[in-house]
């Protein structure tokens, strides 16, 4: 559905106006029964009781007809996106601002393979025995590949425990309900969420569902603030349409593993705290010694929920001619476009004088510690040698036990 203001405001005024009529009609019975309530002959309570029926009766029909304006209301709200930072560029996909780059894609003096090429040469991947069993986009990593995702998990679970986030394991599953809070459409043919049949349960693409879910309908005391969540999930998208060169091997599959930040703050900290995610994107993809680059993504390429999103894109050689960035992780700050939808509020420390503080919708800010199939892309494509080994960064070597993938 697209965004229609005034089809929102028209709809808004709807439902004003049906409460107004909900409220007389409601006030028109209440009276109507005191009335009865006095001395009355059988004629006078024939028509006393006949008139009650009537009321109630146009009372219902109010009711009915302000649910299914509710409805169409909060269809047309939903539809409706966030405000933009006044820093986001105009434009689509390709209108994104570079901020900066990082660090300098190799010059190869020997013609690099792509992570396909590598995952079977070296067998870390298997997408022919996955395709037989679940389909295409499907995949086996095998021998040092099982190893360098576990150890990806581990190196930002443990960077996260630093920075003061509580680490989590979710669900795979959640409820349609609080997939549509978080701004994602779980049905419908543009969905790239799996549903399951006779449920009310869908596949999570992101632990941002999740944490996110994890708070709905509370009140946060302000000094509780921030709530600085992590969590590890399985991922799974429908990545309906997804096709070409730079969808190949792991780059656009419909299963992967993710490390996901997720914050609620105040109101006033968020934009503070969006720079932090986006610091510790950079600090992995430093740490994992892959250039990239950051970018402050434009308006038509955002999400509903997005106030403003920063993209990394790593350089990948495989991608073109000579190599391109790709993107491996997001920071977006979604404002209180998710905590209004979810109910998720703060309550304000009182000030003097004041018995109770004042209770406002909370900010919430997501971002991709790792996103692991991404991130062995451009390990394996950046790291490889000529003799056909795969070195491993220093960083990440205290979590595999090994220095490289040798050559077979």
């Amino acid at each position: 559905m697209k965004a229609d203001v005034d089809a929102a405001c028209d709809a808004a005024e709807a439902v004003r106006e049906l409460k107004g009529r909900l409220d007389e009609a409601n006030a028109a019975r209440n009276t109507h029964q005191k009335a009865g309530k006095g001395k009355l002959s059988p004629e006078e309570r024939e028509t006393h009781t006949a008139t009650g029926r009537e009321l109630k009766a146009a009372g219902e029909v109010i009711e009915k007809e302000l649910a299914t304006a509710e409805e169409s209301l909060r269809e047309l709200a939903c539809s409706l996106p966030n405000y933009l930072h006044p820093s986001v560029p105009d434009g689509g996909e390709h209108d994104a601002d570079v901020l900066r780059e990082v660090g300098t894609p190799k010059n190869f003096d020997f013609t690099p393979l792509d992570h396909v090429e590598l995952g079977e040469k070296l067998d870390l991947i298997d997408f022919e025995s996955a395709t037989k069993v679940t389909g295409t986009k499907f995949y086996y990593l095998k021998n040092e590949a099982v190893l360098l995702d576990l150890a990806l998990q581990r190196m930002a679970f443990e960077m996260l425990r630093a920075d003061g986030f509580t680490l989590h394991t979710t669900p795979d599953l959640a409820r349609a309900q609080v997939l549509e809070g978080i701004g994602f459409n779980p049905r419908g043919p543009e969905t790239q969420v799996y549903s399951i049949k006779n449920t009310d349960l869908c596949l999570v693409g992101t632990a941002e569902i999740t944490l996110g879910g994890l708070h709905q309908d509370s009140i946060i005391e302000e000094q509780d603030l921030p709530l600085k969540l992590a969590g590890i999930s399985h991922c799974f998208r429908t990545e309906a349409g997804a096709a070409g060169r730079e969808s190949r091997g792991l780059y656009r599959v419909h299963q992967f593993t993710k490390v996901e930040m997720f914050v609620i703050s105040r109101p006033e900290d968020s934009e503070a705290i969006h720079d932090e995610i986006l610091a510790f994107e950079e600090r992995f993809f430093q740490a994992l010694e892959v250039p990239y680059r950051v970018l402050n993504i434009a308006a038509g390429d955002l999400g509903a929920p997005a106030y403003r999103k920063f993209d990394i894109e790593a350089w990948i050689p495989s991608r073109g001619e000579g190599g391109a960035y790709g993107e491996v992780t997001s920071a977006s700050n979604c404002t209180d476009y998710q905590s209004r939808r979810l109910g998720i509020r703060v309550r304000r420390t009182p000030e003097a004088g004041q018995k109770k503080g004042k209770i406002e919708f909370a900010h919430m800010l997501n971002g991709t510690a790792v996103a692991v199939s991404r991130a062995l892309i451009t390990l394996l494509e950046n790291h490889q040698r000529a003799d056909g080994s795969i070195s491993i960064p220093k960083a990440l070597q205290a979590y595999t036990g090994f220095d490289e993938i040798k050559a077979r």
